[in-house]
Formats: structure tokens, sequence, C-alpha cells
């Protein structure tokens, strides 16, 4: 069996501890490492695994899963990088920050240390999420694999190159806050129109989740799907040129655009760090 280190209890570190429990990883195979004693008990707990220290934690971990703050990262990596620097055991070190390139994380470790970089997205929360893998210098093939069988127990994985890593993070780790946003100006238009809210809410609510499954299902594409409900002249069609000619595709890549651009400097900023500890 893999044994698996998650350093940091928050939402990200939960999920994928719940997603490895539900696919049948072993508790005793799964330690977290949390500085919060009361968060790092309450996980124990709940998923019966095991909290320890980074030191002992790191020791003999198949797998190092990072799941902290991206500002979080190079310290903690740091760390890990000293917990694991004397060990005849080779540990794979996964980092699920944004903006944290491999190179960052390699800097950190040992020479020759097998790095791989995920991005989740918070869906993983309800075993639905989508995460892009990509490799380090030193990581092989049957380390991706490796981590992809681990990110595939909380949701579809995809495997990317580094270059890709801030469109994905644009796209889908930053995705969800987008339909979020589509939801809530729904529910309020609905209100608008004379809907209770808690109608409007069920009503938004259940339609994205259906338009999900429709999506998700595999067969039409989404161009498809949304011709297939515009009855010509009908009261869909009317609202998707309102939506057009109010620029929603020109928003949509704009706010794609302004993500990504925002990842590409979050990893400048920890080359940046980097310099001034040199």
């Amino acid at each position: 069996m893999t044994r698996i280190a998650v350093v940091g209890g928050g939402r990200i570190g939960e999920a994928l501890i719940a997603g490895l429990r539900e696919a049948g990883t072993p508790g005793s195979d799964i330690v977290v490492i949390e500085a919060v004693q009361a968060r790092a008990d309450e996980l124990a707990k709940k998923y019966s695994i095991l909290p320890t220290t980074l030191d002992i934690g790191c020791e003999g971990a198949d797998v190092i899963a990072i799941a902290v703050k991206p500002q979080d990262v190079p310290a903690v990596t740091e760390r890990v990088g000293d917990a694991i620097s004397d060990s005849v055991h080779e540990s794979i070190v996964v980092s699920l920050a944004a903006g944290v390139s491999t190179e960052s994380l390699e800097t950190r470790l040992s020479a020759g240390s097998p790095v791989v970089r995920v991005m989740p997205n918070t869906a993983m929360l309800v075993g639905q999420g989508v995460s892009a893998i990509c490799k380090g210098r030193f990581a092989r093939d049957e380390h991706l694999e490796q981590v992809r069988s681990i990110m595939e127990s909380v949701g579809a994985v995809v495997v990317v190159t580094e270059a890709q890593m801030d469109a994905v993070t644009a796209v889908s780790g930053s995705g969800p806050a987008y339909f979020f946003l589509l939801a809530e100006a729904l529910i309020d238009a609905g209100v608008e129109q004379g809907l209770p809210r808690d109608v409007a809410t069920t009503l938004a609510t259940g339609t994205a989740l259906g338009a999900g499954a429709m999506l998700a299902g595999g067969g039409e594409g989404p161009g498809q799907l949304r011709y297939n409900v515009s009855s010509p002249g009908g009261t869909t069609a009317a609202a998707i040129r309102r939506l057009e000619s109010g620029g929603l595709r020109a928003a949509v890549a704009d706010a794609v655009e302004a993500a990504a651009s925002r990842s590409r400097e979050m990893a400048r900023d920890v080359i940046e760090d980097d310099d001034e500890i040199d």
C-alpha cells in the first residue's frame, strides 16, 4: 500500500483525506500533519488516521502532499526537504497550491527529488473535483501515475505540461467561483421577477446540477446542448441574445486571462523571494 502524508488539514487537505478513505485507503496508511492541534485531533477522529509531526510523518512516506496556502508552500517545502534529506526511502513531493512551480519546490529539496504539481479545485470537497497534474524534472512516469491514482479518489484527472498550469488554474482552479457567481446572479434575477428566494435558489441549483450532468455525459458539446434548448424566437433565444450583446464571452475571456496572469505573478513572487534569500 502507498503511505501518504498530508501536510495541512484545511479544506483541500481534508477533501483529499476523505476521498482516499472513501476509495478504500486504510487509515493506517494516511497521516495528517496540522499545526493546529485541535484540528489535527478532529481529522484523526473523523477519518481514523494518525495525526503527527512533520518530521515523523514524512519519514517513510511514499507520497507527501503539501496542501497549505500558496504563500506557505516554500517554507513548508523547506521543512519537508530537511525531514527527508537523509532518508533512503524515495518520497514523491506533491504540491496542491496555485502558482508554485515544480522548479521552486525542487530547489528546496535534495537533488533529484521527484516532484509532482497538482491543480485541484474545490469540487473535490464533494468528490467531483477535476485536477490537472504535471511532473517536475526528476519525476518519472510511474510517479505521475501514482499521483494520478491518488487524485482520482476525489474526481477526474488530466495530465498537462507545466506551461499549461496557469491556464488550468484560471479555468478549473478558479472556475467553481465563476459558476457560483452565475448562480448567485440567476437567483437574484429570479427574485427580481417575483420568485421567493428559496424557490429561486432551488431552481438555480437544480438547473446547475442538471446542466453539469448533461455536459459530463460525454455526448454533445456545450454549443450543441445550448442550441437544443434554444427554440427559434423563444424565451431562451431572447435571453442568449441579451447575454451575448452584454459581452458575456468577452467578460469570461478577460476573467480567465486575469486569473492566469495572477497565477504567473504568484510564481514570480516565489522566485523573487528565493533570490532575496540567496
